[in-house]
């Protein structure tokens, strides 16, 4: 009996702390990361920015998106590119959402192009729902094991940490600047606007 008990024991145990793990990314107040240097820096409320002339491309950010289509990033070069790493299961996300469904729509004019990366959604389902309910009309590429996440950014680069994370592409195609914390309207405007005014 005590020997089932012990690989059963094990197992919990390893559940909670993937589950411990899962939170933690999920929460994350915004503390920047990358390590050595990275030629960025990270403002009191958790923006990092890298200056003009020392940003990176991302590699490669293409993919399907949740209703089935094409997107590759790259296409979007001359714009300023806002990327939103979300999951349907995180309640940061949520949070979020609304503002950046009204930010996409408010900067639309002004040459701004806002892109999902939905992932750790094992399904479409609960994603295509997330995007219904908070009025979400811009496109998500469905990332569901983070491959892009991983692969897409360059290491020491603004890349994704967290979920969720918000990357900026300059009109380049360059990541300008990086959130790893939900963000509300204001937060928005304050990394987009100085990128929309750039020459």
């Amino acid at each position: 009996m005590s020997l089932s008990r012990a690989p059963r024991a094990a197992l919990l145990t390893a559940v909670a702390v993937a589950g411990a793990l899962t939170l933690s990314a999920c929460g994350d107040s915004g503390k920047s990361g990358g390590g050595g240097d990275t030629n960025f820096v990270t403002d009191t409320g958790g923006i990092s920015r890298a200056a003009k002339g020392e940003r990176t491309a991302p590699n490669k950010l293409a993919g399907k998106t949740l209703d089935g289509k094409q997107l590759d990033v790259a296409d979007l070069k001359g714009k300023v590119v806002v990327m939103n790493v979300w999951g349907s299961w995180c309640p940061p996300c949520r949070a979020e959402a609304p503002h950046f469904a009204k930010v996409a729509e408010e900067t639309k004019a002004q040459g701004v192009e806002f892109v999902g990366i939905n992932t750790r959604d094992a399904n479409k389902g609960p994603a295509i729902a997330f995007e219904e309910d908070y009025g979400v009309g811009y496109p998500s590429l469905y990332d569901p094991a983070g491959k892009l996440i991983v692969n897409g950014f360059p290491r020491g680069s603004l890349n994704p940490q967290a979920i969720p994370s918000t990357i900026v592409l300059d009109r380049e195609g360059k990541i300008a600047a990086r959130s790893l914390k939900a963000l509300g309207k204001k937060e928005l405007h304050k990394i987009i606007d100085p990128l929309i005014a750039e020459k």
